[in-house]
């Protein structure tokens, strides 16, 4: 008896990486780009005045250019240190949230206020202390946390009302260690909130991929299936589901809802109902040419060999207890409140295209596992 989930695997093997990689120029996916393109030209109601905290980084610049190309007045506000200059027609201001210098700040006016740099561990802090400064002065305040503030992923579907971290509930934390990174973040959405009331919004993404991303994290996949040959592809292809979002679908959203004022709390992955591991594998096999074959090769004998999920084997994350919710989020709001997604095809083409372009030092990929360690599991898996 054969059940779906074989004949998926069976149709994939048969049509090779464009079977279920021709989703990736699906009409789903072709809606979606058309959805995403849209939402981009549709000119703003009304023009901007813009601050964003950080903007040189990796999300900053994504913001900032779409934001200019939509005719909004932009500020910056960082130490200057990484990229001063970097754009024409904006302002930049300059202090050091660790050092709590924000005199640049004050005495000013901004309709809408972007903060991308408080990912640290004293996140709480830098939030407390530019959303207190900023609360009479900016109209809304836009703070972008991380799909890491949740406690509890159990719920299928999940949703953005899901358990946060609490210093009650962190697991291996006390009092006299700084904040992890999910429970800093989720501290620092409080401080915002408690600032700006019922302007404050919240947007959660989980990996941010695309163009720019120097973690290497989602940029593992696409450079290891375009060397082609025999790939490992980690735990069930059908049942382990992935959402991700595209730096740049992240960045011209969070414009898009200061532009409609829009406040709440959201998550920011995608696509909508998310894809299986084969789904994006196999999609991003589709964009490139190389001849390869996969071996799926189980989550536990990964494990037996310390591979484990997004770390050694980034983007996939498995539905282990407390994290059965953790790709299977429920995106209506979100979808409603004007989030848009890029094809997968275009997500790994620009991908690429950033990876290739970057001096040849730095294409040493910093996440994924190296060729030997891939060839010597497999030789294991086929041997066991």
């Amino acid at each position: 008896m054969s059940s779906r989930r074989d004949f998926l695997l069976t149709t994939a093997a048969a049509g090779g990486a464009l079977a279920l990689g021709a989703r990736a120029d699906s009409s789903s996916e072709r809606r979606l780009s058309a959805q995403s393109s849209t939402a981009a030209q549709i000119e703003p109601g009304r023009k901007l005045k813009l601050l964003i905290l950080g903007g040189t980084g990796f999300i900053g610049p994504h913001q900032v250019r779409y934001a200019l190309a939509r005719g909004h007045a932009v500020t910056i506000f960082n130490r200057g240190r990484s990229a001063p200059g970097m754009f024409d027609g904006v302002e930049e201001l300059i202090g050091d949230r660790a050092a709590n210098q924000l005199e640049a700040l004050k005495g000013r006016q901004w309709d809408a206020v972007i903060d991308n740099s408080a990912s640290r561990s004293d996140a709480p802090t830098w939030v407390k202390n530019s959303a207190e400064l900023l609360r009479e002065s900016a109209g809304q305040y836009l703070f972008i946390s991380t799909r890491s503030v949740f406690a509890d992923l159990s719920a299928v579907p999940a949703s953005v009302n899901a358990p946060l971290l609490t210093r009650e509930n962190t697991p291996n934390w006390t009092a006299d260690k700084p904040y992890p990174y999910g429970l800093a973040k989720a501290l620092a959405e409080e401080q915002a909130t408690l600032a700006f009331g019922e302007r404050a919004t919240i947007v959660r993404p989980g990996l941010i991929v695309g163009p720019g991303d120097e973690t290497d994290r989602f940029t593992y996949w696409p450079v290891r299936i375009e060397r082609g040959g025999e790939i490992l592809a980690p735990g069930d292809p059908v049942l382990d589901r992935v959402q991700v979002i595209d730096v740049r679908d992240l960045c011209e959203w969070a414009v898009r809802l200061c532009e409609a004022r829009t406040s709440g709390t959201f998550m920011a992955i995608g696509p909508e109902n998310g894809r299986s591991m084969a789904e994006l594998l196999y999609g991003i096999a589709a964009v490139t040419s190389a001849p390869l074959t996969w071996t799926w090769v189980s989550r536990e004998f990964l494990e037996q060999h310390k591979l484990r999920p997004y770390q050694e084997l980034p983007v996939w994350r498995p539905p282990t207890p407390g994290f059965e919710g953790f790709a299977r989020f429920d995106l209506s709001r979100e979808v409603a409140a004007g989030l848009t997604f890029r094809t997968l095809a275009d997500t790994t083409s620009s991908t690429l295209a950033f990876h290739h372009g970057r001096p040849e030092q730095l294409q040493k990929l910093r996440a994924g596992i190296s060729a030997e360690k891939e060839a010597e599991v497999l030789r294991a898996w086929h041997g066991r």
